[in-house]
Formats: C-alpha cells, structure tokens, sequence
C-alpha cells in the first residue's frame, strides 16, 4: 500500500488532503502539533504528533521511507532544505505555496499594495510562468518563494509539485473571507457597502479542490509548479448574493465607484482594484485535474461553521487571526454616518 505523510493535518487543507488520499487507497499518517484526527476520517488513519520545527522528528514520523510527504504548512528556506534533507527516504513531495508568489512586469505584489499604485496588474488569467518576487524572509510571500527555490532545485532527487493556492475557504479556517457577510448577515444589516463597484475578483480555492490536486500530484510525481484554485473567480457582489442566499435573507448593496470610501467602509476581504485570477489549464493538462466542487456548492459548510464559531463568543474571540489581519471589519458606525452622508 502506498504510504503518505501529511504535516499540518488538522488544519482547513490538511483535514481535506487526508480524508481524500485514505479513500484512494493510501495508508495515510495524518501528522500535527496536536496529533488530533477529524470525525470524518477512516479509522485506519494514523494520528502523530509533530512539531513541524523538530528536524529529529520529523524524520521520525517519515520513518524508513514513505511515497509521498503532503506539507500544508511549509514555510521559508529552512522548511524546504528540511525536506529535501529527507529525499533518499522520501518519493516525492506536494507543498503548498500560495499566488502571493507572483510580481506584476513593474514589480508590483501583494506586499507593494498598500503604496501609492502599488496594486499589482496582473494578466488574466495569471499563468504559472509568471515572474515572482525574490526570495526572501522578509515577509510571506518572499518566504513562500524562498520555499519554492530550494525544493525545485533539487529536481529528481525530491520531485515536488509546489501548489500555489488562491483565497482559501471551507471550514477551519482561520480567517474566513465569508465572515464579512455572514456576521452582517446575523447582525441584521440589510445594506452593505462594497467599494470598487462590487466586481472585485479575488480567485477563492477551495479545500476540497485542493485536496483533489494532492490527491493526483501524489499519483503523479513530478517537479512542477501549478496554481491551485476553484474553476470560477465570482465578483464580490455575487459572493455576497450566493451567501444571502444560503442564509435567506435579502440584503441591498450599496456600490461605490473606486477605493473604499474611509477606511472601515466597503473594504471586504476579497476588495481589489484590479483582478487577481489564476490560470488552471497547466493542472488540467499535468495531471489531469477537474475541479469536484464549484464555490457556490460550497457556501452551506462554510456558512454553517461560520455560524457555529460565532455561537456565544465575539468574532475577535472566535477568529483572532483574522482580526490581527484585517483589523476592524464591522464598524457600523462609520458605514451608517457614511450612508446618512
């Protein structure tokens, strides 16, 4: 039987990647901090404890060897020599990186965004040829990059396929996107503000497509990079619709031409001046790969879990990291004195 480690297991992507390759018949070794295990796993599922910075014990869960290490949460240079320090043990990896990865022909990304015409114009789609920033551990998306570098250097030694994923969503998220509709839904705001005229596109990916690219790279070795999201990229306004929607409720939208009207007002989640949607035709062709599931099939999980961490505890409470993130992403006063105005 095929055997494969996934570090980061009980995490939104690793609880999906594990469930997936165990029902295609792998003998899995679902590897976190906590060494839990999720309900809808098969009971041959092995759980472990890991404490991913822990070079000793890491080669300990591999083992003698296994055919395939799915890491969710490697990060940086030292997490990629990490791996490849293990590649005489080790078939073939499948990492997850991230399209904050990727540079615009002037040098603009995620990190210049917040600067005076510092959004990045991107093709549409964007390929995975795409130019990216330079390795770094200055921030995320160097750090990813960084990543990328050392694991593809190694080629055959370690075949990796590095996933760069969109705007994750699904349930056990840390920082669900959905929350800024979901919560305003619950709070019974029947007008939202959404700058940009609400077509922002912010290209999601789902766990259960991610999960579904795991499933085929570990099928199909190989060092490769390919963008890892879901076959549409709804505006902002049709996001906000199909969630409405699954909850019941009518809500009107109040569309603003241009950036967000004061800093607190109309700024979603997934608010961008210019699209950021990724190409999947390489997936398609390397392995094979066709989405399992659509964004608005999956509103109903995410909304319910939205609801269920929310039930009896602030958002600040049940979300802190997105509230590190974002900052203050419900101030009604502001939206009302704005709308009043």
């Amino acid at each position: 039987m095929r055997h494969a480690v996934v570090i980061g297991a009980t995490g939104q992507i690793g609880r999906a990647a594990v469930d997936v390759l165990a029902r295609d018949g792998w003998a899995v070794t679902a590897a976190s901090l906590g060494g839990g295990r999720d309900e809808s796993w098969p009971g041959d599922v092995r759980a472990v404890r890991l404490d991913r910075a822990d070079d000793t014990a890491l080669a300990a869960v591999v083992g003698d060897g296994c055919d395939v290490v799915v890491d969710i949460v490697a990060y940086g240079a030292e997490h990629g020599r990490q791996l490849t320090s293990l590649a005489d043990r080790v078939g073939s990896a499948v990492v997850i990186s991230s399209v904050s990865v990727y540079e615009d022909d002037k040098g603009r990304g995620f990190d210049t965004q917040s600067e005076p015409d510092g959004f990045p114009e991107y093709p549409v789609p964007i390929p995975e040829s795409q130019r990216t920033v330079r390795p770094g551990d200055a921030t995320y998306s160097t750090g990813k990059v960084a990543l990328e570098r050392e694991l593809l250097a190694v080629g055959d030694q370690l075949p990796t396929t590095l996933l760069r994923a969109g705007a994750i969503h699904g349930p056990y998220c840390r920082s669900p996107r959905e929350l800024y509709v979901v919560k305003r839904n619950l709070d019974g705001r029947r007008r939202r503000i959404l700058a940009f005229g609400g077509t922002s596109r912010f290209h999601p990916a789902s766990v259960h497509n991610i999960a579904e690219l795991i499933r085929l790279a570990a099928a199909r070795p190989g060092s490769r990079v390919l963008n890892a999201c879901d076959p549409d990229a709804p505006t902002v306004a049709e996001i906000a619709a199909a969630i409405d929607a699954v909850m019941g409720v009518e809500t009107e939208d109040v569309l603003v031409d241009g950036a967000p009207p004061a800093p607190t007002v109309g700024d979603t989640p997934w608010s961008v001046p210019l699209p950021v949607i990724c190409d999947m035709t390489a997936a398609e062709r390397e392995l094979g790969y066709r989405p399992v599931v659509r964004y608005a099939e999956t509103l109903p999980e995410t909304v319910a879990w939205i609801e269920r961490q929310l039930a009896g505890q602030g958002w600040r409470e049940a979300y802190p990291k997105m509230a590190e993130a974002y900052g203050e992403l419900f101030d009604y006063a502001a939206e009302d004195a704005w709308l009043a105005s």
